[in-house]
């Protein structure tokens, strides 16, 4: 076997290449590495075990899907953050088919806690990306929000129709922007 240098970053593309072409159940250390050309230690140089590298793969998806350059400006209303977020999860679907279904499901085996905890970061990003966006949008009536109904529970809820919609194949927004137009503008 050709033990030649590769990076973590190689390894992440290869292991994206085989959700795409082979599903989840492609990826694995030995598979990996008969892609990569390299002896299953090289791989083990970059990932402790499976759950490492599918976690570091998971990251690696999420991130290609939902990216933004930094350059871009911040979204600055609501309805503009949904539609790029509905368009994404359209492509991200396209791209890797099942993608959320089997991620939202748990589909990594064994010990789950560092992959658990990377995904509770996750969430908490994407709320506070969704707040940071709703505080800052001026369409939002000034009473929209009180101690009862808080900028981070409408977050919250965006957020479960969103993971919701991902689940269902449902990549039209029009039935979330309609909601946002009647309980924010």
């Amino acid at each position: 076997m050709n033990n030649k240098v590769t990076s973590k970053e190689e390894l992440l593309e290869v292991s994206k290449g085989l959700v795409r072409s082979q599903g989840w159940s492609a990826v694995n250390i030995r598979s990996v590495a008969k892609a990569c050309g390299v002896s299953i230690g090289a791989i083990y140089n970059y990932f402790d075990d499976k759950a490492a590298l599918v976690t570091a793969t998971v990251e690696s998806i999420w991130q290609e899907i939902f990216h933004r350059p930094k350059n871009r400006p911040p979204f600055q209303d609501i309805h503009t953050y949904t539609l790029w977020v509905y368009d994404r999860m359209a492509v991200g679907s396209k791209r890797y088919p099942d993608f959320f279904t089997l991620h939202s499901l748990g589909f990594v085996a064994g010990d789950q806690s560092e992959a658990k905890a990377r995904m509770q970061e996750t969430r908490q990003h994407i709320l506070d990306g969704i707040c940071n966006v709703l505080k800052r949008d001026e369409h939002v009536r000034p009473d929209a929000f009180n101690e009862a109904f808080t900028v981070d529970m409408f977050a919250s809820i965006l957020f479960s129709l969103m993971l919701s919609a991902m689940l269902r194949h449902d990549y039209d927004p029009t039935a979330i922007l309609e909601m946002i137009r009647r309980t924010l503008y």
